[in-house]
């Protein structure tokens, strides 16, 4: 896949996932059922569902380690940010050639890295963001991306990246 490929799918899952309401206990179910997917195909990987600034749902299954609850912070800070999924974000400065220090951030501080998803509201644009670390980046989003299908109610086959 080419990064412009990749870039189009995503802006088309961004603009697709958006929630007609969300709120705490719709921010438990979706860390519950990324757990559960992890769970069932025995991923190492840390779940994260913040709500505005908030912290929703948190897991770390085994296999996971602590730099990926720093990781899921960081990716997670890009995608609130700019209101975009950290892997378009990571893709957008790898096709410039740049990285987030051009734009005067700090690595230390946001990763642009694939894996964590704006939670949108129709009417109100995002609200949060749901992160997963702990896989390739492409496989952290797509995780994310099956996950907000399936509670959207919408086709993850027709909405996944494809393979590389």
């Amino acid at each position: 896949m080419t990064i412009d490929q990749d870039l189009k799918d995503i802006a088309e899952q961004e603009e697709i996932l958006h929630f007609d309401h969300f709120d705490l206990r719709s921010g438990w179910r979706l860390g519950k059922h990324l757990r559960d997917m992890a769970v069932e195909r025995g991923l190492g990987v840390a779940i994260d569902v913040t709500l505005h600034s908030m912290p929703v749902f948190y897991a770390a299954l085994p296999g996971s380690t602590p730099d990926n609850a720093n990781w899921i912070r960081r990716k997670r800070n890009l995608v609130l940010r700019y209101f975009k999924s950290s892997y378009a974000c990571g893709l957008q400065l790898k096709k410039q050639g740049k990285t987030v220090e051009d734009n005067g951030l700090s690595e230390a501080d946001f990763a642009p890295h694939g894996g964590s998803f704006p939670i949108n509201v129709r009417g109100t644009g995002c609200i949060g963001a749901v992160t997963v670390s702990g896989l390739p980046q492409r496989e952290d989003h797509n995780m994310v991306v099956e996950a907000l299908s399936a509670l959207l109610g919408k086709d993850h086959d027709g909405l996944k990246l494809r393979a590389e």
